[in-house]
């Protein structure tokens, strides 16, 4: 009885659709209804970039919005008029160089617009762009749109700062991020602020910018390692990293007490999508988006298990090129009038014939803008690829001062053994009385009190903390700005305490000698004695790090170098 149903049913349809027939055209879905006839969603066709564009905008100013209130935060401790490197004696070391003068060798050496401003009032410039950029990055960020000028502002305010941060914006996430908004630039048209400019799609040659920004960005990682550390050749660095990266969070703590077979796991994962995925974006759009996707995946683990600024949110943002609007559609609402509604009748015109493509003068001039960045690009990325190509190759460095075009790797080598450097202050009149009382500096993240447990902070970033961390591999005739720091908090000094978390002079007189002990620190074993204590970390002292020092000692440093002598608060 259930076959000779079916059989009955068949011809059912046909001659549904037959009197459909004879009854004339069935009238049209309504413009915008997003539906097709039957009342079923339409579904977005592939090979536009329409959504794709509003993502990576939005997803580049949230990272041009945390770089920007990083600098707000802390550029006055760090680079400001009584900063641990004043930035306006970094300038006219420059400008001596180059015979006292600010001329085109000079601003080409370090390009930043404090060139152009008075240098008397450096706190309040510092403060301005940075200001300016976390105003900008906002608005694009909750509106999803912007234009060449907005795009262009954000690049010269981040790049004006990290030409001028010296050792504090010495990261390769700085270059990275310059580069990732230089091709922003170039997502966008001119002058109008439209989440879908109608006039001006995505440019594929923006798209495959991108493209190869994270091709080179994963590439270089897996190359360095496989050239670098013998432990990543035999598997073994996963080991020790969750243990020794710069500011571990809770997370690495039980991710470094997994079984040797995980970590082994771990180690070949991170070369296969370092060293494989990447070529799979020139594999067709299924293996592109495979790769966005894994990328993606990869950055978010990352994320959870350590606090490494935002470079894993800012290597998610080229990724996301890999994908077109049948890919995201999913994460804009449907609905008559909404972006994705917009998109699908877009893209149904187009079908029709209906948008014939514009050839005014305008868009003449776009296509050449973009092709002459593709050749510029394609003509930086000559010595980038050299270099990824040698044996020597070199990580994290930038070829122009511009750095439109740089070479990425993280990780190289891997520590084996954590130190740290703690700073201690004593108010007794004599350091080196046996009855002194040494009292710890806390700082925000970087590990010291044994028993705080380890910060969660990705994607902001404590600048001072991850220099703490080389500075532990180092002397502190490396570091002069480690010094500095000591004169500071032997004057109870408040701006530069507001770097660290817990000052142990608060509410009396400053410490009359300061000094840096160096310690080996480890992680406490889940379930051990330390551990059940509270501890997270265990340490044995390794000796001093530089000796007891007082406001005497340090007058004639802080002269040479032209440092504003601080005074007791």
């Amino acid at each position: 009885m259930r076959s000779d149903g079916l059989a009955m049913a068949a011809p059912e349809e046909p001659l549904r659709r037959r009197k459909a027939g004879a009854a004339g055209p069935a009238p049209e879905s309504p413009p915008g209804s997003g539906r097709d006839p039957a009342g079923y969603p339409a579904r977005l066709r592939a090979g536009t970039f329409w959504l794709t564009r509003i993502v990576l905008l939005k997803a580049l100013a949230f990272v041009y919005f945390v770089a920007f209130l990083v600098a707000f935060h802390q550029n006055k401790q760090l680079i400001g008029d009584r900063g641990l490197l004043p930035c306006r004696v970094y300038l006219r070391s420059v400008q001596q160089h180059f015979r006292g003068q600010v001329s085109w060798e000079t601003v080409s050496y370090a390009p930043t617009v404090l060139w152009l401003l008075d240098w008397s009032h450096m706190d309040f410039n510092l403060d301005a762009l940075a200001l300016l950029g976390l105003g900008i990055s906002s608005f694009i960020l909750v509106s999803g749109c912007a234009n060449m000028v907005l795009m262009a502002a954000l690049w010269v305010l981040y790049m004006s700062l990290v030409n001028v941060g010296q050792i504090w914006y010495s990261f390769g996430w700085e270059s990275q991020l310059l580069e990732t908004g230089f091709l922003g630039i170039f997502l966008c048209p001119l002058w109008t602020l439209c989440p879908l400019p109608r006039g001006t799609p995505m440019s594929r040659i923006v798209l495959w910018g991108y493209r190869w920004l994270i091709f080179r960005i994963m590439l270089g990682a897996g190359l360095i390692k496989i050239r670098g550390d013998q432990c990543w050749r035999d598997l073994t660095c996963m080991d020790f990293h969750y243990e020794t990266q710069p500011v571990p969070n809770p997370v690495a703590y039980f991710l470094h007490h997994s079984p040797w077979w995980f970590h082994r796991f771990e180690t070949l994962s991170n070369h296969f999508l370092e060293l494989v995925v990447p070529f799979f974006i020139f594999l067709g759009r299924q293996m592109c988006i495979l790769h966005g996707a894994l990328q993606i995946l990869f950055q978010m683990v990352l994320i959870i298990s350590g606090n490494l600024s935002f470079l894993n949110w800012l290597t998610i943002v080229p990724s996301l090129a890999c994908f077109d609007d049948a890919t995201l559609g999913f994460l804009f609402p449907s609905g008559p009038g909404y972006l994705k509604d917009q998109v699908l009748r877009m893209q149904e015109e187009e079908a029709r014939g209906a948008r014939a493509p514009r050839t005014h003068a305008g868009s003449v001039a776009r296509h050449t803008v973009n092709l002459a960045m593709g050749i510029l690009v394609a003509w930086l990325s000559v010595p980038v690829v050299l270099n990824l190509l040698s044996p020597r190759q070199v990580m994290n460095s930038s070829f122009n001062p511009l750095r439109i075009v740089n070479t990425y790797g993280a990780f190289g080598s891997i520590t084996k053994e954590r130190t740290e450097v703690i700073l201690q202050g004593t108010a007794s009149p004599n350091a080196s009385a046996p009855d002194a009382k040494w009292e710890d500096y806390e700082f925000k993240c970087k590990p010291g009190d044994l028993r705080r447990r380890p910060c969660l902070i990705s994607p902001y970033h404590h600048r001072l903390d991850w220099l703490m961390w080389f500075a532990a591999f180092q002397t502190y005739e490396h570091n002069e700005w480690i010094i500095h720091l000591a004169g500071k908090l032997l004057a109870n000094d408040a701006q530069a305490l507001s770097l660290l978390a817990l000052n142990p002079f608060a509410g009396r007189a400053p410490p009359r000698w300061v000094r840096g002990e160096h310690y080996r620190y480890k992680f406490s074993r889940p379930g051990g004695t330390h551990a059940a204590e509270g501890k997270w970390w265990i340490r044995k002292r390794l000796g001093p790090y530089f000796p007891p020092l007082s406001f005497q000692d340090l007058k004639g440093y802080f002269r040479s170098r032209e440092w504003p002598y601080p005074k007791p608060e």
